[in-house]
């Protein structure tokens, strides 16, 4: 855990008790986003978000594998978060560490929990071949909030995704070397993240922010509103009118969200 001078910590909670923040944003406004999609030629589907500083790529892949046993008609679908060293001075080389599998989970969770991906048309032969897809999340630089822009550039890569067409030769397999079938998708989700900090909760909270949080908050919400996933980090509580609020400005925050993806 980061040390924050307590001078820093009380100057930041004073303004925020006052309604106010660092960067002069409202407590429910994000900073500045943008979005461009097909980012990298060699994957199936690709997007780079930026949320203030923070940027996250997501780069989607494929390959051809066995479906688990207890689910023999539906494809896969798998998360990776990779914290490169160049994003944060305490980024380190290496293995996964717990703050890059939380991101992957809680990005995963989002994703699966809505079912955005329709998994049964990923499905090729039933208990034998299925697709499997890869989000890779690469954090190219990080201000705070990778939950938004991971989920917000996963999303984008996937509703950009091709996977080639198929066909049974003698009941062997063949495989177009061309991608140009849409990755099947039903209705899309996005996550909100907020953080509470002195007596207030803070929307898409910067990495200053991020430092003194007391407890986070993230919510997933499907493009018709209903609630997909919900991640409590901190080590403070949170009451049931705080989660109640975060739910009912997360309805309503998505939706300037949703606009940024490609249709």
């Amino acid at each position: 855990m980061k040390i924050v001078p307590e001078i820093t910590r009380k100057s930041i909670t004073e303004l925020i008790n006052n309604g106010e923040r660092p960067d002069g944003r409202a407590l429910d406004e994000y900073r500045n986003i943008s979005l461009e999609t097909n980012v990298i030629s060699k994957a199936q589907g690709s997007a780079r978000v930026k949320i203030g500083n923070t940027q996250v790529i997501a780069g989607i892949k494929y390959q051809i594998g066995t479906p688990f046993p207890d689910t023999p008609d539906v494809g896969v679908v798998m998360t990776n978060a990779e914290l490169l060293p160049m994003a944060a001075p305490d980024f380190e080389p290496g293995p996964p560490d717990e703050k890059s599998i939380e991101l992957a989970r809680v990005v995963d969770r989002c994703i699966r929990e809505s079912e955005m991906v329709n998994l049964k048309k990923l499905c090729i032969s039933e208990g034998k071949q299925v697709f499997m897809i890869f989000i890779d999340l690469h954090i190219i630089d990080y201000d705070g909030n990778l939950f938004d822009a991971a989920t917000l550039a996963a999303v984008s890569a996937l509703s950009t995704t091709k996977l080639p067409s198929f066909s049974f030769d003698d009941e062997e397999l063949v495989i177009s070397d061309e991608c140009d079938v849409q990755l099947p998708m039903n209705e899309k989700a996005l996550l909100c993240t907020f953080v509470k900090i002195g007596d207030n909760l803070v929307l898409d909270p910067s990495l200053e922010e991020e430092d003194i949080l007391e407890a986070r908050l993230n919510i997933g919400v499907t493009e018709s509103g209903n609630i997909c996933a919900m991640q409590k980090g901190g080590i403070n509580p949170l009451s049931k009118d705080e989660i109640i609020k975060a739910v009912e400005l997360t309805q309503e925050k998505t939706k300037e969200l949703f606009n940024f993806l490609p249709s």
